[in-house]
């Protein structure tokens, strides 16, 4: 299906007024871009779709181009709980010593997905030309902006390492050999290039044509590995989400193999039946690791959803590894339709590596690390109304904090949203009078205790 152009960002349409939408995401520049969107005209999957390309500039250590993730995509009319879309991070680079060794692949980097992810999530549900949507991104690469609190946070965490690098010092060095720090500007000129380069080529681009090619070979020199014919294969999924019903409220999952789904909806089960525990969608998530991951997606799913509503699922798998950073963010436009999403480079700032003149920080292979948490759930009132939307980062707790998240949201506390989860930081809307229609009623929340913002029309 042809879409329009969106005459927005700049380009001379009028922004609407009353209640147009909410954003809540950890990064409040890519919030305020999301929301710039839904003030011109877009719906909630154009601004998920701007918002995810503008993390890939603000916050390139959890959402780099290099990365990926999964959303959840729901709008009304849609009677099979809307659509799950996984972009995980995958292996591309060589897997044995030999073929690294042979590759100079010492850091091998995941196929980059989140552009092909973003755009098959809007082409399904967006209004406009995708083209549009990277508009605010490439503004952001080229003009630069003020690095936030969470950014700089992940930037001390791996500063000795990531500087060692002298693309990734390049850009996020001071000139005193520091990383840089909150509120320093930070430009990124060769991203914007790549940018500018999805925006007029297309999203193809990056995985059959120049750009990959370009990638291809910068990452090799990184140590990347990456190949044309692993990037032209690194295919996104769109697939059915977990549902579960309770009374006249239905919520949709993220599917496995983005499990942290399952461990949303195993741990908001147990805490809409007094079973309450800080740590019961970490257990199920162990516990689903252990015992029943692998197969295809949709055997996967079958399996996950199957559990869920046999009121078996199991809540206590022991422990798991240390896991991949991950970012999240959940969009609702004043139709009701919404979009939540977790992101990931599958380790902060993925390989730690610049993909040279791409200007793209590669994303780490997930062939020998743990897979993320990646925790997103939407609820809706039969197959009409929406009423709440939760995502959550915080490696091993987002699936809990997600759960609590969704509960205080279903129940129109904002209170009630705050995780007790150590780690855990959530991302939430609620519209207990439900969307389409009482908007004045919606509220968003992130966590306090970390840099997240929320972005509506009232100026909440």
């Amino acid at each position: 299906m042809k879409k329009s152009p969106l005459s927005l960002l700049g380009l001379g349409q009028a922004a609407r007024t009353g209640y147009v939408g909410t954003v809540v995401a950890d990064e409040p520049i890519a919030a305020l871009a999301a929301h710039d969107v839904l003030l011109r005209g877009g719906n909630a999957a154009d601004a998920a779709a701007a918002l995810g390309l503008a993390l890939s500039v603000t916050l390139p250590s959890r959402a780099s181009l290099g990365g990926g993730g999964a959303c959840l995509a729901w709008k009304p009319g849609d009677r099979d709980g809307g659509r799950a879309f996984l972009f995980l991070p995958t292996g591309d680079a060589p897997q044995d010593a030999q073929q690294a060794s042979a590759s100079r692949a010492d850091r091998p980097a995941s196929a980059p997905m989140l552009a092909r992810g973003l755009y098959l999530m809007q082409i399904r549900y967006g209004s406009v030309d995708f083209a549009d949507l990277t508009r605010p991104a490439i503004s952001l690469a080229r003009a630069g902006f003020e690095v936030s609190g969470q950014l700089a946070a992940d930037l001390s965490v791996v500063q000795a390492p990531l500087l060692a690098d002298e693309g990734a010092r390049a850009v996020f060095g001071r000139v005193d050999g520091s990383a840089l720090k909150a509120g320093d500007i930070l430009r990124q000129p060769r991203l914007a290039g790549s940018l500018e380069r999805i925006r007029s080529g297309g999203v193809g681009d990056l995985y059959s044509g120049a750009l990959g090619q370009t990638l291809v070979a910068a990452s090799n020199a990184a140590g990347g590995g990456l190949t044309m014919a692993g990037l032209r294969s690194a295919l996104p999924a769109s697939v059915a989400p977990l549902t579960v019903t309770s009374g006249n409220v239905s919520v949709s999952f993220l599917p496995p193999p983005a499990d942290g789904g399952y461990g949303t909806a195993v741990a908001w089960l147990g805490l809409a039946n007094g079973q309450g525990s800080s740590s019961r969608g970490r257990q199920a998530v162990a516990a689903w690791r252990a015992s029943e991951a692998g197969g295809s997606v949709g055997t996967q799913s079958a399996r996950a959803e199957a559990l869920l509503n046999s009121g078996h699922a199991p809540a206590n798998g022991g422990t798991l590894p240390s896991l991949p950073a991950s970012t999240s963010f959940a969009v609702v436009d004043r139709d009701g339709e919404s979009v939540a999403c977790a992101l990931t480079m599958n380790n902060l700032f993925g390989t730690g590596r610049m993909a040279g003149s791409t200007g793209i920080v590669l994303g780490a292979s997930a062939a020998h690390k743990p897979g993320p948490l990646l925790a997103a759930a939407i609820a809706h009132r039969r197959a009409d109304v929406f009423l709440a939307a939760s995502a959550a980062s915080g490696q091993a707790d987002a699936a809990d904090a997600a759960a609590a998240a969704l509960t205080g949201a279903l129940g129109g506390n904002v209170k009630a949203m705050s995780p007790t989860t150590e780690a855990g930081r959530a991302n939430a809307i609620s519209c207990p009078g439900g969307l389409p229609g009482e908007g004045e009623r919606c509220r968003g929340w992130t966590d306090p205790r970390g840099g997240g913002y929320v972005s509506a029309s009232d100026g909440s």
